[in-house]
């Protein structure tokens, strides 16, 4: 599952910006998305470089593992996700025979 923001219509609102993208990474973080995919435009180059300077954030980096700038479209970006597996927890279970009582430890 991927989760997508165009910025196309709020390029020019910087609180926007920040709102949607936080929001957007909030939803990739509850969603456990593999990839959030960023469009910032072609343009000028100057939202791609607010997006970039959001994803440098003390607050924000530790939040992916790392960010792809589309080789073929360079007004996308892609930031990955690595999400941690649970190990299963392997529990010992004993079976007492005097007391017919199952013990786990």
């Amino acid at each position: 599952m991927k989760i997508t923001l165009d910025l196309h219509d709020i390029y020019n609102s910087g609180p926007e910006i920040e709102r949607a993208l936080k929001q957007k990474f909030d939803e990739a973080v509850a969603k456990k998305a593999p990839v959030l995919e960023i469009i910032p435009g072609k343009g000028t180059g100057q939202l791609k470089k607010h997006v970039l300077r959001f994803l440098e954030r003390k607050d924000i980096k530790p939040l992916y593992h790392r960010v792809e700038k589309d080789s073929k479209n360079w007004g996308r970006l892609f930031v990955h996700f690595r999400w941690k597996k649970l190990q299963p927890t392997v529990s010992r279970v004993t079976f007492d025979l005097e007391t017919h009582i199952f013990q786990h430890g």
